[in-house]
């Protein structure tokens, strides 16, 4: 028994010492992370500042699941924040230890055209303060060939293309294979252009929406070629983008001199001869590697020069779809953005408030509750500005309707001013396999909607006049905020989504100009000077822990490889853009059955990352569908 005792009592040792040694592992651990800190502006090194774009530029990127580095976890598409590249870009014109600025492009996806012609003029005032700008990749699309026109330099891969195929493109209609499975699709909307459920009803695009949708894509691609061939004017844009096979043909098919006897590319050259170019300019690296150059870490810089987050103006950002609920950064959930807001105008001294969009819209009651949110900063007597980015569409104009001003740019996708809902019903699959309904009802309405045995008209009846109700509110709150009537704005709804040039004529909006100037004119409405004025981004505070957490385990996170080529870049780009159209189609299924949303605004810009969980959930529930 004593030798029982004395194992016992070595075996409870033993537990409490690893007891003792994981409270302080975790307490060391907890302590590290709360006294976290970025880099100090004296560690940033001199060369030359390197943007490694391998992803997509986005208004406000998701949060990063710091799972993702574990073994077995799919890889995540790197999302960069707009403000923060252009921090970088008007920090690096006046820093000295900045000699010159890459772009490294080879796994660009792109961003949005408003965002990528920020971060153009970025650099060109980069260029303007007499530093270098040099771009490489091995594939130029439309989105990377934007920022490439802008540097001084453009190299190409010897093996690489330049492939600039304007908007527009084939998009999925489902009508064939829901006759087949035998759903009944109940589609409510108001507009002859909401073309959003058109999908579920056709097998092809109405003429009204393909008028539109060629009116949209024409004028987004005619400020492409302008802001490029202003950037380039060397370039023989016209000729390469109306025959490349012709340009291709002229030099043998020799693809990389095309590109360079239209004038697109200043170099060719392997990525080792461009580091050459780079080190000639800024120095060889510390370690002298050959192929290397004296470079400025991106994220450190970003984190040097991002200044203190103390304005007077609040920046409430209202990015992605617009939901139900609650959701991290990326999404515009209706209650955390609402809460946010709230939250802001209680606890800060706050003078004028700007509403920076970037959203297709989505749910009515969501965009309802934030737009609720903002009349509430408008009865504290603050000046409401919205600034518009790549897309403020739908449920993105709803919100913005208690604006004082409205600025967009030219590139804006806007407007769809219009309300659709759409719901399955199964009798006729079920009746394919021998199963049938019926019951007793007490009212017209018992048991509907019935989506077993079918939508009766009377609720067909109420769900159309509950979407037309929401429609006039639409109108109505757009015509007293635009000072028309009704019938006026009814004219320019009809769910039609227009380019920003085209709203600025109609009146949806007010003028041009990008965030920065929607700040300075909220400052001016506040009589604030825009000079001094600075801004407050009203928008979560990360936790520091799981900060540290996640830039932790950051440093050895997998990042997800983009394709350089051709075929296996479209391959990549076709693959998200299929994950994103399952992810809408879930949506209708799962999400609320009234929406104020744009199909056509997803067809621009680049796709969404998709998590790896969600894209095997997606297949699945497709999968499930057609068996």
């Amino acid at each position: 028994m004593a030798f029982v005792r004395s194992a016992w009592r070595i075996l409870v040792g033993i537990k409490d010492a690893l007891v003792l040694l994981f409270l302080l592992l975790f307490f060391g651990l907890l302590y590290t992370a709360l006294s976290y800190s970025p880099a100090p502006v004296a560690s940033v090194s001199s060369g030359a500042l390197v943007l490694d774009l391998e992803g997509v530029v986005v208004e406000q990127p998701q949060d990063i699941n710091p799972l993702a580095s574990l073994p077995g976890r799919a890889p995540q598409m790197k999302e960069y924040r707009l403000r923060d590249v252009v921090t970088a870009l008007d920090a690096a014109k006046t820093d000295g230890n900045v000699k010159a600025v890459v772009l490294n492009l080879d796994g660009f996806l792109g961003g949005g055209q408003v965002a990528l012609s920020r971060i153009g003029k970025a650099l060109d005032d980069v260029r303007a303060a007499k530093k270098p700008v040099l771009a490489y990749a091995t594939l130029y699309s439309a989105d990377g060939y934007q920022l490439a026109a802008h540097a001084s330099e453009v190299w190409l891969n010897p093996f690489g293309q330049v492939v600039l195929a304007g908007p527009g493109g084939s998009r999925l209609y489902y009508k064939g294979l829901i006759d087949k499975l035998g759903v009944t699709t109940h589609v409510y909307r108001v507009g002859t252009y909401k073309s959003f459920v058109e999908p579920y009803i056709r097998a092809d695009q109405s003429p009204e929406a393909k008028q539109a949708d060629q009116a949209l894509a024409g004028a987004l691609w005619q400020n492409w070629l302008d802001e490029v061939g202003k950037a380039r004017p060397k370039a023989k844009l016209a000729a390469y983008v109306a025959d490349p096979l012709a340009a291709a043909q002229a030099v043998r098919g020799d693809l990389p001199k095309a590109a360079v006897n239209a004038g697109l590319i200043d170099k060719l050259g392997e990525e080792s001869a461009f580091a050459a170019r780079v080190a000639a300019l800024v120095g060889p690296s510390n370690d002298k590697k050959p192929g290397t150059f004296a470079a400025i870490d991106y994220a450190r810089y970003v984190k040097a020069n991002t200044p203190a987050n103390n304005g007077q103006i609040g920046v409430l950002t209202i990015a992605g779809e617009i939901v139900d609920g609650e959701a991290g950064p990326g999404t515009a959930a209706g209650d955390t953005l609402s809460d946010l807001l709230y939250t802001a105008l209680t606890e800060k001294s706050l003078k004028a408030l700007v509403i920076r969009v970037d959203s297709p819209g989505g749910s009515v009651l969501a965009s309802e509750k934030i737009r609720g949110a903002i009349m509430e900063a408008k009865r504290r007597g603050l000046p409401v500005v919205v600034s518009m980015g790549n897309v403020a569409a739908s449920g993105g104009y709803w919100v913005s309707t208690p604006a004082d001003r409205i600025f967009a740019e030219p590139g804006t996708i806007t407007g769809s001013i219009g309300v659709f809902g759409i719901l399955p019903s199964f009798e006729g699959t079920l009746a394919k396999i021998g199963v049938t309904t019926d019951g007793s009802k007490t009212t017209p309405l018992s048991g509907e909607p019935d989506l077993a045995g079918g939508v009766s008209p009377q609720f067909d009846a109420i769900a159309q006049a509950g979407v037309e109700q929401v429609y006039t509110r639409f109108v109505g709150l757009v015509a007293k905020a635009r000072g028309r009537t009704p019938a006026q704005i009814d004219g320019i709804a009809q769910g039609r989504v227009w380019d920003g040039g085209t709203a600025r004529q109609i009146g949806l909006v007010d003028q041009f100009g990008g965030l920065e100037d929607a700040i300075a004119a909220a400052a001016k409405l506040a009589k604030l000077d825009p000079a001094t004025a600075k801004p407050y981004y009203i928008e979560k505070a990360p936790d520091k822990f799981a900060q540290f957490i996640e830039n932790w385990m950051s440093d050895g996170a997998e990042e997800a490889a983009i394709p350089t080529d051709l075929l296996g870049r479209q391959a990549w780009i076709q693959r998200q853009w299929a994950m994103q159209a399952v992810a809408d189609a879930q949506g209708l299924v799962t999400g609320g059955a009234m929406k104020a949303a744009c199909l056509e605004c997803r067809g621009y810009g680049a796709p969404q990352p998709v998590a790896a969980g969600e894209e095997k959930s997606f297949w699945a529930m497709l999968v499930g569908k057609l068996w």
